[in-house]
């Protein structure tokens, strides 16, 4: 059985419209044209999302199987979220998360700590410790990392563009919790999407104090938005395709069923800074993977397509590699 998703579509003309599909059965809504929009709403009327979604169907029905996937290679679904300040858009995340995670990480900096126990290796397990805390606890603090704003955020099928000064450009396979912050500062996750966080994971290697220059990046979203309590255990596949022929390729797992942190931990320590919670802002936190090419000693390169594909996502996420041009930059002095 398929979940309940949102996803947000734009027409040849311009014209932007919410599909809400349940199971097979997908239908365009009326009187929104953005997910933000009906979350809004909803909040408004203490409805659900999945509520308010409902109760604004149309009998005008969708095809996911066929006229969304052709819609999907012509670029017209746009990202599960959107923001139209794109400076009201915070993209962050969480590393270290995940079972397994820690050993690509641990390996990139054991050299440099001459065979002690590495940061990375010790924050893992403090969260392995204390990354579920029972119910009025405060949990271990997770790593954590800004990526951009709303500027830096990709819809499916558009490229990744790496800086010219970028070493690498590699693909992390990730849930991401989609947020809007109240009127009241009240934190609501409308629900979790597929994301790719992409991230220079040479430049991290060579330093991990660069581990924060490696992620000012841009990442992707998946279209569909997933409604109601995230699944605990999230199986998928991501590849590498070049010029058609998938040259590498691994599953991977997500998930609190997967993970050394609750989610409810990672979401209480990022919005625990009260300018995380400023009414109306959106929030696209990434929680984290244990795969990565750029662990197999895989080198990404111009014109690669990342593809990342789980159930119950329905879409696959798709994003070619790009490198932008160089550009020169002259602060002046007024």
């Amino acid at each position: 059985m398929m979940a309940q998703r949102l996803l947000q579509h734009r027409d040849a003309a311009g014209k932007r419209r919410v599909i809400f599909a349940d199971d097979d059965a997908a239908h365009f809504l009326s009187g929104v044209e953005t997910t933000l929009e009906l979350a809004g709403a909803a909040i408004a009327e203490g409805a659900t999302l999945a509520a308010a979604a409902q109760a604004r169907l149309t009998d005008e029905t969708v095809d996911l199987a066929a006229e969304l996937a052709a819609e999907l290679a012509a670029g017209r679904l746009l990202p599960a979220i959107d923001h139209p300040d794109a400076a009201r858009l915070m993209l962050a995340g969480t590393g270290l998360t995940h079972l397994g995670s820690a050993s690509g990480r641990d390996a990139m900096h054991k050299a440099a700590a001459e065979g002690k126990q590495t940061d990375s290796m010790r924050l893992f397990l403090e969260g392995m410790e204390g990354g579920r805390p029972a119910a009025g606890e405060t949990g271990a603090q997770p790593e954590w990392f800004y990526k951009g704003d709303g500027q830096s955020l990709v819809a499916p099928e558009a490229p990744l563009n790496a800086p010219s000064f970028a070493l690498d450009g590699g693909e992390e396979p990730e849930l991401a919790g989609i947020y809007l912050i109240g009127d009241d500062g009240t934190p609501f996750r409308l629900g979790v999407a597929l994301g790719n966080e992409f991230s220079d994971h040479v430049t991290e290697r060579h330093n991990y104090l660069w581990l924060a220059h490696s992620k000012l990046r841009q990442a992707s979203l998946g279209a569909e938005l997933l409604l109601g309590t995230p699944p605990a255990d999230v199986r998928g596949t991501s590849r590498i395709v070049r010029d058609g022929t998938t040259v590498w390729e691994k599953p991977f797992l997500t998930g609190e069923d997967n993970m050394s942190h609750a989610l409810g931990n990672l979401e209480g320590h990022h919005f625990k800074y009260a300018p995380f919670r400023r009414p109306g802002d959106v929030h696209v936190h990434f929680f984290g993977t244990a795969t990565l090419s750029c662990a197999d000693g895989f080198q990404t390169q111009a014109g690669d397509v990342f593809e990342i594909e789980a159930a119950p996502f329905t879409l696959p996420l798709r994003n070619p590699l790009a490198f932008a041009p160089e550009a020169a930059v002259a602060v002046r002095a007024l």
